[in-house]
């Protein structure tokens, strides 16, 4: 079935929508501007929520594979304060898929690449301009000159998406600040840094800071720093010393995760949209993830979006032949479920990087043993 479905962006949200789509029958393109899939890290390890991201994959048909790529035990979390006393050890039933399994984001997205067929994602195409045409549809424009046309377009193309501006004037706030580090073979070399991060996540939390680690299934860890939002020049979290200064009164067992990285510092803003933010339905457009609903990363931004895409797959494989109200029952359904999840996101994101988080998270995980992410 053909409605001239063109999707920006192949990250984990716009492949489970391709994915659900092509279940149904429904033709449609995917515009990656990686060059390929492996063209760089995909960050760490996602934890899969039953309610979104493992229900998305179960309308994707691919619950099976999930489960066999998946991790339990990376749902033990240890935090720490900075002189490394355990705050809370939170150990999973061993085996068990009953809670929020996690797998890594490369693993994952390989699953959803490799269950479409291989001309349905078009690599190397970044979209820099949509223009309506004068009878319906759009014309793409991709960086290099690279032209094509759809009848509806779907901005799966994250925080800095051009296809949000075709639906809303959003300024993104920006909340903090992570800085991402590597540690790889950690288990032959660094022994001890494996027996401190455990099978799962570990988190170190101090005031306005937080070292992270996550266990990775290559056998890899992923360090995270997170900071609050300041006037710093982003360059400055690049250099390891100065990083280490940042936490120069912390116990050395703890910082030893910043010694050890192999990696270079690479620092990001972490921006989100305002709360609320709503668009009146434009026929032939609309959007899912980081491009509808920019939140803190605190776990459920990979999980929303993947629900997003099954959703409005589903919606457009229910009512082919009014695509434009299959689209505006998705958003209603859309904003009504992410608004909650917003404001949540957001006082988990104020609650961590705060001069009283410590009391604060251990009071959060005892009440939910389940684990915030730095991805």
């Amino acid at each position: 079935m053909s409605m001239g479905i063109t999707i920006a962006g192949g990250g984990l949200g716009g492949l489970t929508l391709a994915r659900v789509l092509h279940r149904h029958g429904i033709d449609a393109v995917v515009y990656e501007r990686e060059a390929s899939r492996s063209a760089r890290r995909q960050g760490g390890s996602l934890d899969l929520h039953p309610e979104s991201g493992q229900r998305a994959l179960a309308e994707a048909g691919l619950g099976g594979r999930f489960r066999s790529e998946a991790r339990p035990e990376g749902e033990e979390h240890r935090i720490l304060d900075p002189t490394g006393r355990t705050l809370v050890h939170h150990e999973p039933q061993p085996g068990s898929f009953s809670g929020r399994p996690e797998i890594d984001r490369s693993v994952l997205r390989d699953l959803l690449l490799d269950s479409l067929p291989d001309d349905m994602v078009v690599w190397k195409r970044r979209l820099v301009a949509a223009t309506p045409r004068p009878d319906e549809g759009w014309d793409l424009t991709f960086d290099g000159g690279h032209r094509a046309s759809c009848d509806i377009l779907i901005g799966a193309d994250g925080a800095r998406s051009v296809v949000r501006s075709l639906l809303a004037d959003v300024e993104l706030s920006h909340v903090a600040t992570l800085v991402e580090l590597h540690i790889e073979e950690v288990d032959r070399r660094h022994p001890d840094l494996a027996e401190l991060v455990g099978p799962g996540n570990l988190w170190c939390v101090g005031v306005n800071q937080i070292l992270a680690a996550q266990r990775l299934g290559v056998g890899s860890l992923r360090v995270g720093i997170s900071l609050r939002a300041d006037d710093r020049p982003i360059d400055t979290y690049r250099n390891k010393r100065a990083l280490l200064d940042m936490f120069g009164d912390w116990d050395p067992r703890l910082t030893a995760l910043i010694e050890a990285s192999d990696s270079a510092p690479t620092p990001r803003l972490i921006e989100t949209m305002p709360i609320g933010t709503r668009w009146a339905s434009r026929p032939g457009v609309t959007l899912i993830g980081d491009a509808a609903h920019l939140m803190p990363p605190v776990g459920e931004g990979a999980n929303q979006a993947m629900l997003d895409g099954a959703e409005l797959a589903s919606r457009l494989a229910a009512n082919p032949d009014d695509p434009d109200s299959a689209i505006r029952a998705y958003e209603e359904g859309m904003f009504a479920r992410i608004h909650p999840i917003a404001e949540m996101s957001a006082r988990v994101q104020a609650m961590m990087l705060s001069p009283t988080a410590a009391e604060d998270i251990v009071r959060f995980f005892t009440a939910q043993p389940a684990e915030p992410s730095f991805g």
